[in-house]
């Protein structure tokens, strides 16, 4: 039982890792497409204004990829700062996770052709820009875990100090009660030492009965016997 479970729990948190990265990823490529679509359309006619053509495809694919350059790097920092994350693994995997889910869409809607109908430079372009996302987002997990433990640090110390401090309180403490005890020992001995309390006298023993004589008197008025 116990050799099954050792070979159990880390095959568990292995799939809870994997889980936690592809939901981080998905959850960057929702949240970076509404933010995209949102910021393009307020940009559209700026973006349309650029005299240049190769710098309205950069912002575009800025745009288009803001979900790995900047959605899912703050999610995975935020992320380490509460658990401890792989980085190389994480921002790996989540990246993966939404573009791959990108290209199934590009896949479902236009076949190969539609994988390929943009062209071979803007196609490497955006795989650029997806390596980029990726880089940033193993330094945002490096750099959440460093402040992670930066705050591990910080909290311990203040745990310290706190129990220095309640060490000082407790020894103030002791040493005022003995102040205390030795200010009214000192009262105790200056108004002098109890009064002693009078040994109570012992009763004499009572009288013992007087002893019966042996004889009886005789009567007064008796007769006297004549001499002879």
């Amino acid at each position: 039982m116990s050799s099954t479970q050792a070979i159990l729990d880390p095959l568990r948190v292995r799939i809870r890792r994997l889980q936690f990265t592809l939901g981080i990823g998905f959850l960057a490529l929702v949240s970076g497409s509404v933010l995209s679509a949102a910021l393009t359309l307020r940009l559209m006619e700026r973006l349309q204004a650029l005299p240049f053509d190769f710098l309205r495809i950069g912002f575009a694919l800025v745009l288009s990829k803001l979900w790995v350059l900047a959605v899912l790097p703050l999610l995975c920092y935020g992320a380490a700062r509460i658990i401890e994350l792989r980085p190389g693994t994480t921002a790996l995997g989540a990246a993966f996770t939404g573009q791959g889910f990108l290209l199934a869409l590009d896949f479902v809607r236009g076949g190969v052709d539609g994988l390929l109908e943009r062209g071979w430079l803007i196609t490497l372009l955006d795989w650029g820009m997806f390596a980029v996302g990726v880089v940033l987002t193993r330094q945002a997990v490096v750099r959440g875990r460093a402040d992670a433990g930066k705050q591990a640090e910080q909290a311990q110390k203040q745990a310290a100090e706190k129990k220095d401090e309640y060490a000082e309180f407790l020894q103030a403490a002791e040493r005022a009660g003995e102040k205390i005890a030795q200010r009214e020992a000192g009262t105790a001995e200056g108004q002098g030492a109890p009064v002693q309390s009078l040994p109570v006298p012992e009763q004499a023993p009572a009288p013992a009965e007087p002893v019966a004589e042996s004889t009886e008197r005789k009567p007064e008025d008796a007769p006297k016997a004549p001499a002879a």
